[in-house]
């Protein structure tokens, strides 16, 4: 019976995730600042990034949930046909 596990993420891919993301963030943090415009256009730009970059943590938490509650059920459905196959007796006799 094939395990339906959820594949784990290696620390070398954790730590290029992590180091992506910095390097994003800390670059789009320096062109805002080195922006030559208006103060009021950098603090709209950088409200913007801060509001993008909450919003991704949240959306990635949120998919994250998602993905551990449909694991979750499935772990609860495939017990249930285990314990069915488990307690039937083909050679039981219908009365």
């Amino acid at each position: 019976m094939a395990s339906t596990t959820p594949s784990k993420n290696t620390n070398a891919f954790f730590l290029q995730a992590g180091i992506s993301f910095a390097v994003a963030l800390l670059t789009m943090i320096f062109a805002i600042f080195y922006l030559p415009v208006d103060p009021w256009i950098r603090a709209f730009l950088g409200l913007g990034t801060m509001f993008l970059t909450t919003s991704s943590f949240t959306l990635a938490k949120c998919v994250r949930d998602a993905q551990e509650d449909s694991y979750v059920v499935s772990r609860i459905d495939q017990a249930r046909v285990d314990k069915i196959l488990a307690e039937h007796d083909p050679f039981k006799s219908v009365s």
